[in-house]
């Protein structure tokens, strides 16, 4: 029975056709590395159909991730995160909601200085104009969306209402360093729920499906199992 399921369960993903948006390529100004890697691995395994987006836009700024701080010059989202998508990548104005099945944004500093202004304005944020349209096109088309580590913060932005989890709301030591991001959500509106790093929370009515990944600071395969949870969740509702 259980490898029946999980036939099934393939044979349907075969035939989901998702797009990921990525923000950059590092942690600290574009796309969380490993949380991108972790979505792409788990679409795979699956057989979903993954077409992969970026803003065509220049990065708010260049971080050296080696110390932390802003480096003298410019960098454009689309080719950075080019190279996490080993160069299959087409600008985000050229995702037609139409064609897809299925949206979903891995987190990382990208996704709240590229794909929105969270990191500067907080729960005064503003979301890039293209990646607003496509998130409200996917929700008002009953189509789910997968959004990990600080990218729910845009589902809350846009969505009246929604569910979402960044993990804990409590610092706990250092554990969860951005716990202070479940303040803002509420203060957009949105709904803050608690989870631990492997789950995923699922608002079956906006159909958003979220996970905290290193929104906690804990090991790579943590992150990875609660980015399976999201992926599972979401090609589900597809």
């Amino acid at each position: 029975m259980l490898l029946n399921r999980f036939v099934h369960q393939i044979t349907r993903s075969m035939s989901t056709k998702v797009a990921v948006v990525l923000s950059g390529c590092g942690v600290y100004d574009g796309s969380e590395v490993h949380e991108a890697s972790a979505v792409l691995s788990h679409l795979s395994r699956r057989k979903a159909d993954v077409t992969i987006f970026a803003p065509d836009k220049p990065q708010m700024h260049v971080i050296d991730h080696t110390a932390g701080s802003e480096m003298p010059e410019s960098r454009n989202v689309l080719k950075e995160s080019a190279r996490i998508a080993r160069g299959k990548i087409s600008p985000l104005t050229d995702l037609g909601v139409e064609n897809f099945d299925a949206l979903v944004v891995p987190g990382g500093f990208g996704a709240a200085k590229n794909l929105s202004d969270f990191a500067v304005k907080g729960a005064d944020m503003s979301v890039d104009e293209s990646l607003s349209e496509k998130v409200k096109g996917f929700h008002s088309s009953g189509k789910p969306i997968g959004m990990c580590c600080i990218a729910p913060v845009i589902a809350a932005r846009l969505i009246p209402g929604v569910e979402v989890t960044v993990g804990h709301d409590k610092d706990e030591d250092g554990k969860w360093p951005y716990a202070g991001t479940a303040e803002a959500i509420e203060k957009m509106g949105g709904k803050h729920v608690v989870t631990e790093v492997t789950e995923a929370h699922v608002d079956a009515k906006n159909k958003v499906v979220t996970t905290a990944a290193f929104m906690c600071e804990t090991g790579i395969h943590e992150i990875s199992d609660g980015i399976n949870e999201m992926i599972q969740n979401v090609l589900d509702l597809a």
